[in-house]
């Protein structure tokens, strides 16, 4: 049987970043969290490249053009879309949300998905930092645990 669980990378690897302006109190905070975590991991900023997009529906073109580069190895994509009583919120929750996924499936490339979808402002505060945790923090965690656990994949070898 073969068991393949996250373990500390050990080859250098690029992240992309992308995050939306929109909401931008909660982007900031988001986008901190993120950067705090990927400082703890020591991550050399010229590992990093940060894109800044005007709202979530922007998100999958950048994230895709980032992947076409051909050097980024994990991309996460951050911000917040909270609901405005329209159905506009709606439509641009799934394009961002099924964008980053069709992208990911389509690269084989992951993409982590940070971008909360949240009823009102405060709901999205506590997720950007308050009571809540941060989800920039998690999405970076989550983003070299899927990348450790795709490597090992791709390594398998049956025979």
């Amino acid at each position: 049987m073969n068991i393949i669980k996250p373990k500390d990378l050990e080859q250098p690897f690029r992240v992309g970043v992308v995050v939306s302006k929109e909401n931008d109190i909660v982007a900031q905070r988001i986008f901190e969290g993120a950067v705090g975590r990927l400082n703890e991991l020591k991550i050399t900023t010229d590992l990093i490249t940060v894109a800044w997009v005007p709202t979530a529906m922007e998100i999958p073109i950048v994230v895709e053009r980032m992947i076409d580069t051909g050097e980024i190895h994990v991309v996460v994509a951050l911000g917040a879309v909270i609901e405005d009583g329209t159905r506009h919120f709606d439509f641009e929750c799934k394009q961002v949300s099924d964008g980053c996924l069709s992208i990911s499936m389509e690269s084989g490339i992951p993409v982590i998905f940070g971008v909360l979808t949240t009823p009102n402002e405060q709901s999205a505060l506590e997720r950007a930092g308050g009571g809540n945790g941060n989800i920039g923090r998690e999405v970076i965690d989550n983003a070299f645990e899927t990348l450790s656990v795709v490597r090992q994949v791709d390594e398998l070898t049956f025979g």
